[in-house]
């Protein structure tokens, strides 16, 4: 998986150029609409309340609705390569996930999805970060070319 890690410099420079890949919610939906025409019989489910602003009563009621605040923004329910399903957590471009050393950030919040992730895993999805609309439909196109299990 790349690693999409910007100076300060460069990073101000790509929301200058792409001020919507600020949102992780527009990712969400460049992605879903990328699934939507190139495999329009894939099954999927992606997490409407990401990114957005929900206020207390209708953020409480989603969380009551969820096992963890964790589960990542998208599943693909389609079988491949010995895999249930995949799931992806979209970052936007330059969310940095794993540092140069290899180690997963100090973010909390990305090292619950991480500690998510590798628990489904461990019940034998695919379950990656993707980093930036690019990164997530390269995955979602390697995931699709597995044989169908």
């Amino acid at each position: 998986m790349s690693q999409n890690i910007f100076s300060p410099e460069e990073y101000k420079k790509e929301f200058k150029k792409n001020p919507k890949s600020k949102k992780e919610s527009s990712i969400q939906i460049q992605v879903c609409d990328y699934l939507k025409k190139h495999y329009p019989d894939v099954i999927f489910n992606c997490d409407i309340a990401s990114g957005m602003n929900l206020g207390d009563r209708i953020g409480g009621m989603n969380t009551r609705f969820r096992s963890s605040r964790a589960i990542p923004d998208i599943f693909i329910s389609e079988p491949r390569g010995g895999y249930h399903g995949l799931f992806l957590e979209l970052k936007r471009d330059g969310v940095v996930i794993f540092l140069k050393n290899g180690n997963i950030t100090k973010n909390p919040h990305i090292r619950e999805q991480w500690e998510m992730l590798n628990r489904l895993s461990k019940k034998d999805y695919k379950a990656v970060f993707a980093v930036g609309k690019e990164e997530a439909i390269s995955i979602i196109d390697n995931y699709m070319n597995l044989e169908k299990s």
